[in-house]
């Protein structure tokens, strides 16, 4: 059993806490944007930089945190992200014009960014090996509800507040998580040393993840390739992607250390990060979107419809990571039945009609938390098992990107999908309703005479009429799209389920070490 002291209490709850922070404020926000429009005279185009903005530094600093930890220490990295992850919430919460807004989002998502892999590593080295599951049980609490109550959080202080409380909310957490950072969390004991900046691959770092992120946030409404500046930003990502790889595999002291991937365990689990972060993110966009926009939910309610899912997630994590700690089966095992439960939580969302209630949501969202629960932990602990000491950073940092990355990849193909699927659903449905069928006729004469009760002329009320018609073909072919893209979801994660046997090891874990020897030799 692993020994809670009151000063692992303390340093848990900060790290956790910390990290929920970073978390929440990537979703918290998308809720508030058309308030924040009105308030701040933006146009569509403009307040979406605010989102996009916070995801190009926030990864960006993800990436880095590894080198950063090493060069200020673990400790003071993290209580100084905290501090200025802090100041510009305030900062955003008092901007008094869109851009201001931007540019402060850019400053909290570089705060943000240290928060999150820093926190991981924390963890790590708070708890010992043995209890390596545990710790990342811990740390995916975070990970996994953060996502979930970000917009339930937003809409209830919109509803009830102004949009900048989601912002000036942050700020007794963070100072209260910063002086139990200079309290209570420890140097790791194994000092690592940072190697000298290396200012090339920092602005090639910076221009690729930078490019990338803004194709893949803004690439759909922009119509992707044919806008020239989406087309000009992927030749540049791709091309200083390319040369920031070629550079840290050549150098002696790479700031961001790809040789990890050397470790065929890690390589692994970091690809399976991946999909877990298409996964993860891909739904928890898709099914508020869902909820509001088709079956005209709330954002409370839809919040509270996703809360027994998190709630789940949150049982199923310590229980997973007491399990690994046992050594009863392999956690690829685990991993296995969290693909399948997910499978059945896709298929049951597939099978839903236009006249669910949420009660019809509690099942699915209970079998997808448990699944979160059961892919997380064990993928993230076979990743990171072979790491030791100043590796372990260098580790959460590439495995926290990776999984960021999975993520927004996930949301550009599911938004780029939902759009032209939806397009084909709605030509197939027109073509079955034509102005000379009887049945259409009949169902024009009675909303048009519907609209002329309500004192509209005869054509005014016929052009409602087949507006209206049109609205509910509309309605309808969206539907279906996300019927198909549920269905997709399940069967992507039901395929994985026989790459898991690329985590085989050839060793058996000892009776009499300490070490987890789950991952590949």
């Amino acid at each position: 059993m692993a020994k809670f002291t009151a000063d692992k209490i303390i340093v848990i709850f900060t790290v956790v806490s910390a990290a929920l922070l970073q978390l929440i404020d990537t979703s918290i926000v998308n809720v508030s944007l058309t308030q924040m429009m009105g308030n701040l005279g933006a146009s569509f185009e403009e307040i979406g930089w605010v989102i996009t903005g916070y995801a190009v530094s926030n990864v960006i600093m993800i990436t880095l945190s590894g080198w950063m930890s090493a060069r200020f220490g673990r400790k003071y990295y993290f209580a100084a992200s905290i501090v200025l992850f802090t100041i510009a919430s305030i900062l955003c919460g008092l901007s008094s014009n869109v851009w201001e807004l931007v540019f402060f989002r850019v400053i909290q998502g570089i705060g943000g960014g240290g928060l999150l892999s820093t926190a991981q590593a924390i963890l790590i080295e708070t708890f010992p090996k043995e209890e390596l599951g545990l710790a990342n049980a811990i740390y995916g609490v975070g990970v996994i509800v953060g996502p979930a109550i970000g917009p339930t959080l937003g809409g209830y202080i919109t509803d009830n507040m102004s949009w900048q409380w989601i912002f000036f909310i942050n700020i007794p957490f963070g100072i209260l998580a910063t002086i139990l950072t200079m309290l209570y969390v420890k140097e790791p004991k194994v000092k690592a040393i940072a190697p000298k900046m290396d200012w090339l691959a920092l602005g090639l770092l910076i221009v690729a993840i930078g490019s990338l992120q803004v194709v893949l946030e803004k690439g759909q409404s922009e119509d992707w390739f044919e806008t020239r500046y989406i087309t000009y930003l992927t030749v540049i990502a791709t091309f200083t992607g390319l040369f920031f790889v070629g550079r840290e595999l050549i150098k002696k002291e790479p700031i961001v250390n790809l040789r990890l991937f050397n470790n065929r365990s890690f390589a692994t689990g970091t690809l399976f990060n991946f999909v877990l972060g298409f996964g993860l993110y891909g739904t928890t966009l898709v099914i508020p979107i869902f909820c509001q926009s088709l079956l005209g939910f709330t954002a409370m309610q839809t919040g509270l419809v996703l809360l027994p899912g998190s709630l789940a997630t949150a049982l199923m994590m310590p229980i997973v990571g007491s399990l690994l700690k046992r050594k009863l089966v392999h956690p690829a095992a685990y991993a296995g039945l969290g693909l399948l439960l997910f499978f059945f939580f896709s298929y049951s969302m597939g099978l839903l009609n236009t006249q669910v209630g949420e009660h019809d949501f509690f099942w699915p969202l209970i079998i997808r938390g448990f699944a979160m629960g059961l892919i997380f932990i064990p993928l993230t602990t076979i990743s990171l098992a072979d790491l030791e000491g100043t590796e372990i950073p260098q580790g959460t940092a590439l495995s926290n990107m990776v999984r960021q990355l999975g993520g927004s990849i996930g949301i550009a193909l599911i938004t780029t999908y939902i759009s032209t699927d939806t397009a084909k659903h709605y030509a197939y449905l027109v073509e079955n309703i034509t102005a000379t069928s009887p049945e259409t006729q009949q169902r024009v004469n009675m909303l048009s005479h519907g609209f002329m009760g309500k004192g509209f002329d005869m054509h005014t009320a016929t052009a409602q009429a087949y507006g209206l018609i049109s609205r509910g073909i509309e309605g309808q072919a969206t539907f279906l799209t996300y019927k198909d893209l549920f269905v997709y979801l399940g069967l992507f994660f039901l395929v994985l389920i026989p790459l898991l046997i690329m985590f085989r090891s050839k060793k058996k874990p000892s009776e009499h070490t300490e070490e987890i020897e789950w991952a590949m030799e």
